[in-house]
């Protein structure tokens, strides 16, 4: 780690921006160093940068998102999850299927499964730190399924109006006579 001595803090050599240039470049460079998610199960409990591409995208019936780094979640040894109500503040995930992330955030165990939940979109880094907002009609109630709906034409504002019977036909009886 970054130590210095007092003496070097006042000295004439050493100034403020410096000092500033020389601690924001140890500290980028610590979190430019992701971990790749089949690693992240030896490092529980600590904030941590994981990459990885994402493979796929299921829901839960709660309406939990889970971002997949294999083919088979049960087999994966990490996940990336969504609540639903983070959802608005994260973006339009579907879009990070097929691409390589960087998120940063605490690695969890929750059931056996590795993980970081994902609660904000600065949390993603790099091109999947662009993802576009959810779309005007997503509803999160509905457990992240999205409808855009149908093309039907407009219905009448005119109220139905039952079928009318036709005028009684009057026959007359030829047999009786006036």
């Amino acid at each position: 780690m970054l130590t210095l001595r007092k003496s070097a803090l006042y000295s004439r050599s050493f100034s403020i921006p410096k000092a500033l240039a020389l601690l924001l470049i140890v500290s980028t460079s610590a979190l430019a160093d992701c971990l790749p998610f089949a690693e992240a199960n030896k490092h529980l409990g600590t904030s941590r940068c994981v990459t990885g591409k994402v493979v796929k995208i299921t829901h839960s019936e709660q309406g939990t998102t889970f971002l997949n780094f294999c083919e088979d979640y049960r087999l994966c040894p990490f996940q990336v999850v969504v609540f639903r109500s983070d959802l608005p503040h994260v973006g339009d995930v579907r879009h990070l299927v097929g691409k390589n992330i960087e998120i940063h955030g605490k690695i969890e165990d929750y059931d056996g499964h590795t993980e970081i939940v994902l609660k904000r979109l600065r949390q993603l880094q790099g091109d999947a730190g662009k993802i576009p907002p959810l779309p005007k009609g997503f509803d999160v109630e509905k457990k992240g399924r999205y409808n855009a709906g149908r093309l039907s034409h407009p219905k009448s504002t005119r109220p139905k109006s039952s079928k009318r019977q036709s005028h009684p036909i009057q026959m007359e009886d030829p047999e009786i006579e006036e």
